[in-house]
């Protein structure tokens, strides 16, 4: 954003709104541009998704153990498997309804989330009532409310025909009856190895703390691998849990008691029971919880993502080409010596980024950050960050190597 001239323009990514300003004058070098990274990142998932989901899932992966089984499900290469009501791993086919105008029991539209908007900006007016989603509402009334969501009808829930606890118990069923769960079956796993992430003591060992650091990060880059309907529900739900946890002083409802309630409509397998989850019940209402403490962090993109989407657009057309080349040659017709020259070649091409930085504490950090490493064979400029490979192929439920070094190149910064 330049000083000047400005008109504003809504412009849609992947059903989300992003406000930016267009200049009518010309640029000046001198002055500051102010933006916002995270339109980078949106830009850059929806123009380049492949690329962008390798790179999420290959940070993925550095957080988290999957094994070949698992990862395959979270990247879509394999049929999820989840505990079903027989107590074995068995393969979902998902039935979904396709009534037109029907929202409760079909699959999650743009449509359906205007509709049960309407429950939750009521129910944000009505954090006070106590026991909210726990107490259920009156049966004829949310028959009533249902079938007026159905119809695509836009309701005046202020008139006091409807109670706070019919909205709350709706929105529970609403969830409930998708033919999917809101988080997804593919990443059914992935939440509960999130949620055994440790800190490590000064030896290097595991504790029983949790790291919740590391977990917020986790589900930052497992939230951008939703689709974009189950995201911006997700966004909302939370949003709205969060601030009712913090009225329990009123309400009685604290983000534990609210992840009770949720989740099972919104982590667990479809048709199972309690039984069926084989001690994981805690695990994922812990989990819920944890979502619900940390809601304001979680769809906010980690610094080194938005960074690569804003070097991406904004550094040099080399590293841009060089990543998309990249990404569309075959992973397996790339050897080893040849996959490290082009690591090099794009590090070589972040190490001059860094140092056409104006000078700052940050650019000298970067900078002392790149020279630490030891390289006998090159110089301070190609010196580079850690390195963490993932060296799994993608049939093997594994992903290009480009997601990888594009860690490697901003995980610093």
């Amino acid at each position: 954003l330049r000083a000047g001239s400005l008109e504003r323009a809504e412009i849609p990514i992947t059903s989300t709104n992003c406000s930016v300003f267009l200049c009518h004058e010309k640029p000046d070098a001198n002055q500051p541009v102010i933006f916002n990274p995270d339109f980078f990142v949106e830009r850059f998932r929806h123009e380049h998704s492949q690329i962008f989901s390798d790179l999420v899932l290959s940070n993925i992966t550095r957080l988290i153990d999957l094994p070949g089984d698992e990862f395959a499900q979270l990247t879509g290469e394999s049929v999820p498997k989840v505990p079903t009501s027989t107590g074995f791993l068995r393969s979902f086919n998902f039935r979904k309804r396709k009534e037109k105008g029907v929202i409760f029991g079909a699959p999650l539209t743009e449509e359906g989330i205007a509709q049960i908007c309407q429950l939750i900006e009521y129910l944000s007016k009505n954090l006070h009532v106590e026991g909210l989603f726990r107490v259920p509402g009156h049966s004829l009334r949310q028959a009533a409310l249902r079938e007026m969501l159905n119809n695509g009808t836009e309701i005046d829930l202020e008139t006091g025909d409807f109670h706070p606890n019919d909205a709350a118990t709706l929105l529970k069923v609403f969830l409930g009856e998708l033919p999917e769960p809101l988080l997804m079956h593919r990443h059914y796993h992935a939440h509960l190895k999130i949620g055994e992430l440790t800190c490590f003591d000064e030896k290097g060992n595991k504790t029983n703390v949790p790291d919740k650091a590391r977990q917020i990060e986790a589900f930052q880059l497992l939230f951008m691998l939703l689709p974009p309907t189950n995201r911006s529900l997700l966004k909302l739900l939370l949003d709205l849990l969060y601030h009712t946890a913090r009225s329990q002083h009123i309400n009685k409802m604290s983000a534990i008691n609210l992840a009770t309630m949720f989740a099972p409509h919104i982590i667990w397998p479809k048709n199972v029971t309690a039984s069926d989850l084989q001690g994981n019940i805690e695990k994922l209402n812990n989990g819920v919880a944890f979502l619900i403490r940390h809601s304001q962090k979680m769809f906010k993109a980690p610094v080194y993502i938005k960074e690569y989407a804003r070097l991406f657009y904004t550094g040099s057309k080399t590293l841009q080409s060089n990543v998309i080349a990249g990404k569309t040659s075959s992973t397996s017709d790339i050897k080893p010596s040849e996959n490290q020259s082009y690591t090099e070649s794009c590090l070589r091409e972040l190490y001059k980024q860094v140092s056409s930085m104006p000078e700052s504490a940050k650019k000298k950090k970067l900078i002392r950050r790149f020279e630490k490493q030891p390289d006998s064979n090159s110089s301070g400029e190609t010196r580079t960050p850690f390195i963490k490979k993932h060296w799994r192929s993608r049939s093997a439920g594994g992903i290009s190597k480009v997601g990888g070094q594009a860690f490697v190149m901003l995980h610093s910064l």
